[in-house]
């Protein structure tokens, strides 16, 4: 049987999961204050510990890739998702426009549109939190966690 890292390798680990957390959040954070802002800043802090630690460490070279994989594929999932709402929303807006729809219609159906974006979004990060949580506590047990629907970008 495999021996279980040391306790340091294991704190740097678990930070290199909860450390995306930090970036959606300060991410969220600035889109409701109004900047609208889309940085992959879930990136940034894992990216660093990853960079300064993987020679160091064998398992936060493991655990940095998975928890830096999983971010670039939120991220490419989220992107796909701006993208196709704009698209909903452009489409939706010139029909209602050349169709000479009313005031109403439009607002309801960007309300409409709206209302499965901010659903989709709240729903993507309940259950990120709760992925990376478990990740983050599985990489502090020194136990190796493999993210769901995860691209490998990174090997």
């Amino acid at each position: 049987m495999r021996a279980k890292p040391k306790q340091q390798m294991r704190i740097w680990a678990m930070l290199c999961h909860f450390s995306a957390l930090l970036g959606w959040i300060l991410l969220v954070f600035l889109v409701f204050l109004g900047i609208p802002l889309y940085l992959p800043l879930n990136l940034l802090a894992p990216l660093l510990i990853w960079r300064l630690k993987k020679t160091q460490y064998p398992w936060i070279d493991l655990q940095g890739k998975e928890s830096l994989n999983f971010q670039l594929t939120l991220t490419f999932y989220t992107f796909i998702v701006i993208v196709i709402s704009l698209v909903l929303v452009l489409t939706s807006f010139s029909l209602a426009v050349t169709s000479n729809g009313s005031v109403n219609e439009i607002k309801n159906t960007l309300d409409s549109l709206l209302i499965v974006l901010m659903s989709f979004i709240l729903f993507k990060l309940a259950l990120q939190s709760f992925v990376v949580t478990l990740a983050a506590i599985k990489a502090y047990k020194g136990e190796h966690y493999r993210y769901p629907f995860t691209i490998r970008v990174l090997r």
